[in-house]
């Protein structure tokens, strides 16, 4: 009697489940067929371009950025370079030898179409600094007899001239000294040297000549770096004092009234 009782429960509840599952699968099939229209295809496109378009534009924009940095990067560099050679040379100039052979001391010259000793080419400085490096494996001190000068560059159509720092180490030599030439910068149009007394700005300098008006180290050096071929570039100008200045034992007076 159980048995049969469970049966019939059985019977009722298969048909139910039968449609249970029929209207599921229904359900599922229909939801299955349900798609995209082509108005959502064509805002989803059109939001996918217009994507792709701002990512472009800002991809290509930071590359540019990215050139146009690395090309004032590139540029500066050698500036910087050289500026902080000059300064350093200048900054550690030697006191002047008005003609004579002192000690620890050397001349110092600026102006147009100079020669220097063992340099080809005309110099626009000569000075004796001591920025010389000491070493163990060299025999040479810390004062250097340096030189700027403009060469002519070796490529024929690079524009502008090359800016040279050339060095003498050997300032003791008996027969000719070894000159090492050192490259500073490149596409130079010009390179001036002024030097200023205390009152005004003077283009020449002299402290080798006995008879020369200018015994002693000018109290400033002002350098004007003009850049060939970049209108876009404004011309590079340093101004470097000179602290070693040459005393002479004076004779004091006696103030009158005391």
């Amino acid at each position: 009697m159980k048995l049969q009782i469970t049966n019939d429960a059985w019977q009722r509840r298969r048909p139910q489940t039968r449609g249970a599952r029929a209207s599921h699968s229904s359900f599922v099939i229909r939801h299955s067929r349900r798609g995209f229209t082509l108005i959502e295809m064509i805002l989803a496109i059109g939001i996918a371009a217009l994507v792709l378009v701002v990512v472009n534009a800002a991809f290509f924009t930071a590359l540019r950025l990215r050139d146009d940095t690395a090309d004032m990067v590139d540029a500066a560099s050698p500036v910087d370079s050289a500026v902080s050679f000059l300064k350093r040379d200048l900054q550690c100039v030697v006191t002047t030898t008005n003609g004579t052979s002192k000690m620890l001391s050397g001349g110092f010259r600026a102006g147009n179409n100079l020669s220097s000793t063992g340099v080809s080419d005309p110099v626009a400085v000569e000075m004796f600094t001591a920025t010389g490096t000491l070493s163990d494996s060299a025999p040479w001190g810390d004062i250097q007899r340096v030189t700027y000068e403009l060469k002519t560059p070796t490529d024929a159509s690079a524009t502008g001239r090359d800016l040279y720092r050339t060095v003498t180490r050997n300032l003791l030599a008996v027969s000719t000294a070894d000159v090492t030439d050192q490259l500073m910068l490149n596409g130079v149009a010009s390179v001036k040297f002024s030097c200023y007394d205390g009152a005004q700005w003077n283009d020449t300098w002299d402290t080798t000549d006995p008879s020369a008006i200018n015994t002693n180290l000018p109290v400033a050096v002002r350098v004007d770096i003009l850049m060939a071929g970049r209108s876009d570039l404004q011309p590079i100008e340093i101004v470097v004092p000179i602290d070693s200045q040459t005393r002479t034992n004076a004779v004091l007076t006696t103030p009158t009234g005391i």
